[in-house]
């Protein structure tokens, strides 16, 4: 029996598996894996390989990190939740949390390259605003595998860990340009030197590894919770979350109910927030993107930079926004920073700026009204625990290999040693 099969949200056909090609050879719109098993049955193995039934892979690998899900206290009491839960992702070994890249990125690394290896992929380009590129290049070094990650300079700056083998990871920094910019030449390095490009929010692998968010919150609750808050950029993990309440609601022991989707953006880059708010499918960049040389230099949370996220595209956020009766919220760089020291004095664990995004629409919902006091919220903290991290372990950044422009012609794209 295959593992799964891939369903087309566009067009409906379903096909197995294909290599690492997730597209569907007709439509744009994503494609979805489709598991035999309807209902999910928790492994025997570490971390998130417990969902193994429920990830596009046959083995396991070295990983043994997941997502830890908790009762809220100190912010609950604040907001008035009586049922405010967390899912941590980042360093918080009290809590039994120990990603060492502080990031929920960790959880589709670790899943894409196991993955890639079991489909004959020798090689992975991958873009990053930051954090991908931290996941990355842990786990390609844990996994020996090798990675390509174009990074922006004014994100690779921020990038450290605490180990990375150089022999597997080589780093391209953007010199000039954002997120995108670094999303573009990844697709070129990859048809002009035939590597594999990891495929962003497309890759079934991510979104299947960053969905054990959610499966682990609701075995932890014991149902699925009634509101579910994240900051996006792309919207892979908010993609994922809907793709598993899907398969939990399936699965028939959690509810029916569908967790009402709550995403945030940092404002002014806010290209999905502003098209939902106008009530369009279409992002339209003349009135949903900032004019500016780089885009970076206007939010706190430079990880949610993406200018051009699947947002309309059939099985994209729109889409799950819709199907869950969701909501966008618009958050400025001095609210997210408020709501990261409201949480690390409620909580007692310092977050990353994206998590501050989500905590701060949290505030913005409560003050509105559109959470009732008894509803089970589950808020997703994609990444934290950094401070902490810095004084139980050395850091190191995330050197660069080699510099392009984001303008860098198709030979200095052959050029590179990689």
């Amino acid at each position: 029996m295959e593992k799964f099969h891939l369903l087309c949200l566009e067009g409906g056909e379903v096909r197995k598996n294909v290599s690492f090609n997730f597209a569907c050879p007709n439509h744009k719109g994503l494609t979805r894996s489709i598991y035999p098993e309807k209902k999910l049955t928790l492994r025997n193995h570490p971390g998130i390989w417990r969902f193994i039934d429920w990830l596009p892979v046959n083995g396991t690998s070295s990983y043994s990190e997941k997502s830890v899900t908790y009762k809220s206290e100190g912010l609950a009491e604040e907001l008035g939740l009586k049922n405010l839960y967390i899912a941590f992702n980042g360093y918080w070994p009290e809590q039994g949390v120990g990603m060492e890249t502080c990031t929920f990125k960790e959880l589709e690394s670790a899943v894409t390259i196991r993955y890639a290896q079991e489909n004959g992929v020798t090689k992975l380009v991958v873009a990053s605003a930051g954090n991908t590129a931290k996941a990355f290049a842990a786990a390609a070094s844990q996994e020996h595998f090798p990675v390509v990650l174009l990074v922006p300079r004014k994100c690779l700056c921020g990038v450290f860990l605490p180990r990375y083998d150089s022999r597997y990871v080589k780093t391209v920094m953007i010199t000039d340009g954002d997120y995108s910019d670094s999303i573009a030449i990844a697709q070129r390095l990859s048809r002009i030197r035939g590597f594999t490009y990891e495929g962003g929010a497309r890759n079934i692998a991510r979104r299947d590894g960053l969905a054990t968010v959610l499966l682990d919150a609701v075995f932890k609750i014991g149902c699925m919770p009634q509101h579910y808050f994240q900051a996006v950029g792309s919207g892979t993990g908010a993609i994922a979350a809907y793709e598993a309440a899907l398969r939990l609601r399936e699965d028939g022991r959690f509810g029916k109910a569908l967790p009402r989707l709550h995403l945030a953006q940092n404002l002014p880059v806010a290209p999905m927030y502003s098209a939902w708010r106008a009530g369009r499918r279409e992002i339209v960049p003349e009135e949903d993107i900032p004019q500016v040389e780089n885009v970076l230099d206007l939010i706190y949370a430079r990880v949610l930079s993406n200018r051009y996220p699947p947002y309309g595209i059939a099985g994209g956020v729109y889409d799950a926004l819709v199907d869950t009766q969701g909501e966008m919220y618009g958050v400025k760089n001095s609210e997210a920073k408020r709501a990261k020291a409201l949480f690390a004095k409620l909580e007692g664990i310092d977050i990353l700026p994206a998590a501050s995004v989500a905590v701060a629409a949290l505030l913005q919902a409560v003050e509105n009204g559109s959470i009732r006091r008894h509803e089970t919220v589950l808020l997703n903290i994609t990444g934290g625990g950094s401070a902490r991290l810095r004084k139980d372990k050395k850091l190191h950044r995330l050197k660069e290999d080699y510099i392009l422009s984001k303008n860098a012609s198709d030979s200095e794209l052959r050029e590179l040693e990689l």
